[in-house]
């Protein structure tokens, strides 16, 4: 597991139609042609970046707890990377399913 992770095993990531047709929201990183899953250490930093993220108007979107194994699995699954990032929507790691 990824060090800047906590020992149980979670991360936050955003959810698209919580409730209903759920799904991990991905995004696009122009810059290297990569989709990815936002995934952030704390609730509170998830928080701080939802207004940079490309989202669709007129859909609900919830902060969610994964389990960081099951995040991995479901991203390799799909073809993304996950995107550890802080609440600027920096990049802290890239982590390769």
């Amino acid at each position: 597991m990824h060090e800047l992770i906590n020992e149980h095993g979670w991360v936050w990531v955003f959810v698209q139609d919580p409730g209903r047709d759920e799904r991990y929201v991905g995004q696009h990183y122009a810059e290297e042609d990569i989709s990815f899953i936002p995934a952030f250490v704390d609730k509170e930093e998830a928080l701080k970046c939802h207004g940079r993220m490309v989202l669709e108007k007129n859909t609900k979107y919830e902060a969610q707890a994964v389990h960081y194994e099951d995040l991995i699995k479901e991203a390799a699954k799909n073809g993304f990377v996950v995107f550890l990032l802080n609440g600027n929507g920096e990049i802290l790691d890239k982590i390769m399913p």
